[in-house]
């Protein structure tokens, strides 16, 4: 298969809400290839047709090989590399909605969870070799490769139940780390405090914090800030809005505070970031 990589463009159909796909590709990597550590805002689905390499997700590394497959969650820091002497051949698949993380849950997928290994790789060959026909169509590609997309996660969804586990509930922990998160997804443009967070949870600020990074590789704090800065990235983009407004609207009362973390992450001032995109 060769190199390609596909950013979804409407073709007229009425959009889904359950489920958004973003873009898809494939890469035959050079040796020592990496991206990351970074995170992104949506799902991304990665299959190894061939070759190896690791995967890092929080404080934990998957060495993976031909028929493995690994997702990355929506902010959560995440690093892969190919291997220097075997390395990997990947397809991926973006994509988001307010299903997915349903349908992934039902696959035994997730950021605690992030790996699985492929029992029919000729059915998973199959799909991303119909993905990539679909990119190759002029005309009604999006509708087509949403189709696919369902088709990939009912074949996940399948080989999960297969295995005749019940689905697992959330651990403890795991409970713990998505009410974190929701925390800073509700209140990120307010002033609140790690302490609150923990309040609000009902754990000890240590122990949240302890497991807020063997989940996702991030304070809470680092996670806060970071979520912040891409709201705030997203906001530049509206040029009826300063850049004291944005920093109001991504919970800083001092837009010199907040330029300061704005530079400290993206390497530039808002200004410069603003005028560059």
């Amino acid at each position: 298969m060769s190199h390609y990589d596909y950013r979804y463009t409407s073709d007229g159909f009425i959009p889904s809400i359950e489920l958004k796909l973003f873009y898809c590709g494939s890469e035959q990597c050079a040796p020592g290839h990496s991206w990351g550590p970074a995170l992104k805002d949506h799902y991304k689905f990665l299959y190894i047709h061939s070759g190896r390499g690791i995967y890092r997700v929080g404080e934990r590394t998957y060495e993976l090989g031909p028929g493995g497959a690994f997702l990355l969650s929506p902010d959560v820091v995440a690093y892969y590399r190919a291997d220097e002497q075997d390395p990997w051949t990947y397809s991926w698949v973006a994509f988001d909605g307010i299903n997915a993380g349903t349908y992934l849950r039902l696959a035994r997928l997730s950021p605690f969870e992030p790996v699985v290994q492929c029992r029919q790789p000729e059915a998973f060959e199959l799909i991303f070799r119909h993905i990539y026909e679909a990119c190759q169509l002029k005309v009604s590609s999006g509708t087509r490769l949403l189709s696919h997309l369902y088709a990939l996660l009912s074949l996940l969804i399948e080989q999960a139940e297969a295995g005749h586990a019940p689905a697992k509930m959330d651990n403890p922990q795991e409970t713990y780390v998505k009410k974190a998160i929701e925390f800073v997804h509700i209140n990120y443009s307010q002033t609140v405090t790690i302490a609150e967070m923990a309040d609000w949870i009902g754990l000890e600020r240590k122990y949240l914090s302890k497991l807020f990074k063997q989940a996702t590789g991030l304070s809470p704090q680092d996670y806060l800030i970071q979520f912040r800065m891409n709201k705030a990235c997203e906001l530049m983009g509206n040029p009826s809005l300063s850049i004291g407004e944005i920093a109001g609207s991504v919970g800083y009362k001092d837009p010199l505070l907040f330029s300061k973390m704005f530079k400290k992450l993206n390497g530039v001032s808002p200004t410069e970031y603003r005028k560059s995109s």
